[in-house]
């Protein structure tokens, strides 16, 4: 029997579990107030503090970290990398702290998983990291050769979701064609080809279909002449890309909830604006239809959005032509991140090493 601690840490909150082979025995998020994160200057300064909390929590629950098999945390920002399974070691901690590739609370979550490790005889790993990266040649080109076109999207929800929709039908997940849609605080759309996420759309600034709180795709030129207006610093610009756009943008407000209230109740501005929203995802989808060849098995969605009887309707009714639209609501990270420490542990599945040469990243591949 495999004991399995998890965790998947954001910007306010830790999402802990733990699993004994297939089964979770413990599952909870722990919140972290404003108040307490807003002390820390930089993320990585808040170290100590989750691990503390992490492990106050584990100890309560009767559960010694030190006895596990593998601690399993969502992936940090590394160099680009193929998805899959690797072992955090020394080179992957060094790339995290260096900020060059990213920062996210999700870093902290490897730090915290490689010093319990230390402390007993788990396995450290991530799995499916932020910074998966299993694009084409072609899908890299964006029109300027200075402005290469990268992936950054759900990765370990979307995998997660294929996976899922395979064992549900008791079909392999690495002979399918799918295209995914995530639909939470970010919107992104992914084309699934036998088992590599071959294109998707860029889910932090600049690309697919607007979201809560963030742009999408833009009129480049508009953009531009926005950015030398004079009006905003580089920091209020990126901040209307993510944080301050989408529905943010236009109704001052990123609850769907409430967006979805207001315009079931006869507000046309607020239904509107949620339609265009869906009606941007549908094109995205459309592309990724493209990017396959027509070759479609089946059209998932998942995220929160996706519990909404509205949302799985709209987009049914627009792209049912393509392939079945199957809705999977919620997010299915820690069962992912479980079932993928699981497979490393069990041998069915490669558990991989970032080295200082370029093996197991992007660059090495292509």
């Amino acid at each position: 029997m495999f004991k399995i601690v998890v965790m998947n840490l954001g910007s306010t909150s830790s999402k802990l579990a733990y699993w004994e082979d297939e089964v979770c025995l413990l599952k909870e998020n722990l919140e972290h107030p404003t108040g307490e994160i807003g002390r820390f200057g930089a993320i990585l300064d808040q170290y100590q503090y989750r691990f503390d909390k992490i492990n106050d929590f584990l100890l309560k629950k009767g559960i010694d970290y030190k006895d596990a098999d593998a601690v399993v945390s969502r992936g940090g920002h590394t160099r680009p990398l193929v998805g899959g399974i690797y072992r955090i070691n020394e080179r992957m901690l060094a790339e995290i702290k260096s900020g060059q590739f990213g920062r996210h609370a999700c870093d902290i979550g490897v730090l915290v998983a490689y010093q319990m490790a230390r402390e007993g005889r788990a396995v450290p790993m991530v799995v499916d990291p932020p910074v998966t990266d299993e694009f084409e040649p072609l899908a890299r080109y964006s029109g300027l050769p200075e402005l290469p076109r990268r992936s950054s999207f759900h990765a370990l929800n979307h995998r997660a979701c294929g996976k899922q929709h395979a064992r549900k039908n008791s079909l392999d997940y690495t002979k399918l064609n799918l295209i995914v849609v995530h639909m939470g605080g970010g919107i992104t759309v992914a084309a699934h080809r036998q088992g590599r996420m071959i294109d998707a759309t860029n889910g932090i600034e600049g690309d697919g279909p607007f979201s809560t709180n963030r742009t999408g795709a833009l009129p480049v030129g508009a953009l531009v002449d926005m950015c030398y207006s004079g009006e905003y610093s580089q920091k209020e610009m990126h901040q209307k890309l993510n944080g301050n756009g989408g529905m943010m943008a236009y109704l001052g407000e990123s609850d769907m909830r409430l967006v979805r209230e207001r315009g079931f109740k006869g507000d046309r501005r607020y239904m509107e604006c949620f339609d265009a929203m869906m009606y941007q995802v549908c094109k995205e989808i459309g592309a990724m239809a493209a990017v396959l060849k027509g070759r479609v098995d089946a059209v998932l969605l998942t995220g929160g959005m996706a519990h909404s009887g509205y949302v799985q309707i709209s987009i049914a009714e627009a792209v049912g032509f393509i392939a079945p639209v199957v809705a999977y609501p919620g997010e299915f990270e820690m069962e992912a991140l479980a079932r993928g420490a699981l497979a490393g542990l069990a041998g069915q599945e490669e558990i991989k090493e970032l080295e200082d040469h370029p093996g197991n990243s992007v660059k090495g591949l292509l």
